[in-house]
């Protein structure tokens, strides 16, 4: 499967692409196909202290970024660009019409980065310790 995702890099640029556009589109797109409204945005699961549809997103795409770019030199690159997309999508909408920036948001975002990134630590961690 690891290497489906580097053979066909382009799975993942569609989903970050995918990501962008969703992102910064006025209103919500997904709402208005599920409910007929752009105003009302679907949720998965109740917020926490986060936003879950902000940390599912990201926490996909950043597996996705993980699976393609896995055994290639540009990994912390990867993880660079993912979080400074994180943050650079949450404070553009401040700028776009019927979207909100809210931290809660952010941090769905930063958090959902932050948590590939710390097991993929703590995975390679552990294969080293059993080597």
């Amino acid at each position: 499967m690891i290497n489906f995702f580097s053979k066909y890099k382009f799975i993942f640029y569609i989903t970050n692409m995918l990501v962008i556009f969703l992102y910064l589109f006025p209103g919500s797109l997904i709402g208005y196909f599920l409910y007929n409204d752009f105003e009302t945005h679907p949720q998965l699961t109740p917020d926490l202290i986060i936003s879950t549809n902000h940390f599912y997103m990201f926490f996909v795409i950043t597996i996705l970024g993980y699976f393609t770019f896995l055994n290639s030199i540009y990994i912390n690159r990867l993880i660079l660009y993912l979080l400074f997309l994180s943050l650079t999508l949450e404070l553009l909408h401040i700028a776009i019409p019927n979207r909100g920036f809210q931290f809660s948001d952010l941090f769905g975002n930063l958090f959902g980065v932050m948590t590939v990134v710390i097991i993929n630590f703590i995975n390679k961690k552990y294969e080293n310790f059993k080597k």
